[in-house]
């Protein structure tokens, strides 16, 4: 799976971006397709993503704010980051595990809010 992510960029807090990822190769055996980020000094963690079902998961931090979308024709997960706060500062990476538990990262694109 070869995954191609764009978006990102910096803002002033309270603004908002998009990340897009989409992804070629192997798709067909995705089991969850989403995002992950890493600030400076932390663990990487999940931020949202969609799970078998075309169910949705989001980190507590970034529920109501954020929303992951996704174009099925294109491959394409899409996330919409509003009200954004400086503790979103982070490196974004495109995330798919498939079904064998292999997981595929993208190749990371830079968020940076300002206060």
């Amino acid at each position: 799976v070869q995954l191609q992510a764009s978006g990102g960029g910096s803002v002033q807090a309270g603004g908002s971006l998009r990340l897009s990822c989409a992804a070629s190769g192997s798709i067909a055996g995705i089991n969850t397709m989403g995002w992950h980020r890493q600030a400076p000094g932390n663990q990487r963690e999940l931020v949202a993503s969609f799970i078998s079902g075309g169910f949705t998961n989001y980190a507590d931090s970034v529920k109501d704010r954020f929303t992951i979308s996704r174009d099925n024709a294109k491959n394409t997960v899409y996330l919409q980051m509003n009200s954004l706060k400086p503790e979103d500062t982070a490196v974004y990476y495109c995330n798919v595990r498939q079904w064998t538990g292999i997981n595929f990262w993208g190749q990371g694109t830079l968020v940076t809010v300002s206060s």
